[in-house]
């Protein structure tokens, strides 16, 4: 557990995630109130790491729940391990032939196979997954659903009744309760509107890219034997990409990733050839790329 938010700056540092006050605060405000956090922002600036540092950190089990449009309550929830309750079957033919000898109607018959429904509808039988593994983890984890955006409004409102209650229905078996009261951690890149009910139910962060500063102090922690001038320059580089009108502004993954490759290249500094020659590590466009190149002066200007 968290004993202060300054205790969560520098157990993320050490998990070597930057963050400020707010997030910090937030984070800390999540495990003590035991609710659900809503991270939204745009994609690239550190919403799914943010659950990775902060399960590690707090030395819990990382579940993670990736969604998509489509994605229903057997993906998320559980399944039934039918293959396996079929082979069980198959070995206990002998056993079921000898339950309905002597069976005097088909009515009697059924009833005995009935009785028998605890046998192949039980716990060995049911695939958990990702939100059935967090209610059921014996130690306290971290949840994290990961650009719940992307997955239908009907999805969102069943996902909505789980984080109220922490306890699952299962009509075969009984109502599974939470051992630990997983700690949530929700991610949105903002590509639709969430409901107000689930926005409610959460505590809010909104996650921007970094200052100059900030990111400046990523790029050391990340990337060792990178020098401090080309640290710089690569930083100033990509917050000048950031403010030209490009489909798919880059991330903070983007910084990390060019200053890496410069390191491998035993770049010294970035001048517009080099820019030019790797913009394709930084920008996941063609016309992105072009229009950096139109401004290649002024991107790579020292």
């Amino acid at each position: 557990m968290f004993e202060s938010i300054e205790e969560v700056q520098r157990k993320l540092v050490e998990q070597k995630y930057i963050c400020g006050k707010e997030i910090a605060t937030v984070v800390f405000l999540a495990e003590r109130l035991e609710k659900p956090v809503l991270v939204e922002g745009p994609a690239g600036v550190g919403k799914t790491d943010l659950g990775k540092v902060t399960a590690a950190a707090l030395g819990r089990e990382f579940i993670r729940l990736q969604c998509y449009e489509g994605l229903d309550e057997s993906k998320s929830l559980y399944e039934w391990e039918y293959a396996k309750q079929l082979l069980y079957t198959q070995i206990l033919k002998d056993v079921l032939a000898e339950e309905l000898a002597g069976a005097r109607d088909l009515a009697e018959a059924v009833e005995r196979v009935a009785r028998q429904d605890e046998v192949f509808f039980s716990r060995k039988f049911i695939v958990p997954r990702p939100l059935l593994r967090a209610i059921l983890s014996e130690k306290p984890a971290l949840l994290l659903i990961d650009e719940v955006d992307k997955s239908d409004p009907e999805f969102e409102a069943f996902l909505l009744e789980i984080l109220s209650d922490f306890q699952v229905s299962i009509p075969e078996l009984s109502t599974l309760k939470a051992k630990h009261i997983p700690m949530v951690i929700l991610t949105s890149n903002n590509s639709r509107e969430l409901s107000d009910a689930l926005k409610r139910r959460c505590l809010h962060l909104f996650i921007d890219f970094p200052s100059p500063e900030q990111e400046l102090e990523i790029v050391r922690l990340k990337v060792p034997g990178i020098s401090e001038r080309l640290a710089e320059q690569v930083v100033r580089a990509v917050h000048r990409l950031r403010k030209l009108d490009l489909k798919k502004v880059p991330g903070i993954s983007e910084t990390l990733d060019w200053a890496r490759a410069l390191v491998v290249l035993n770049a010294e500094s970035l001048d517009p050839d080099l820019v030019r020659d790797t913009l394709n590590i930084v920008l996941k466009y063609e016309k992105d790329i072009q229009k950096a190149r139109e401004n290649l002066h002024h991107v790579a200007a020292d």
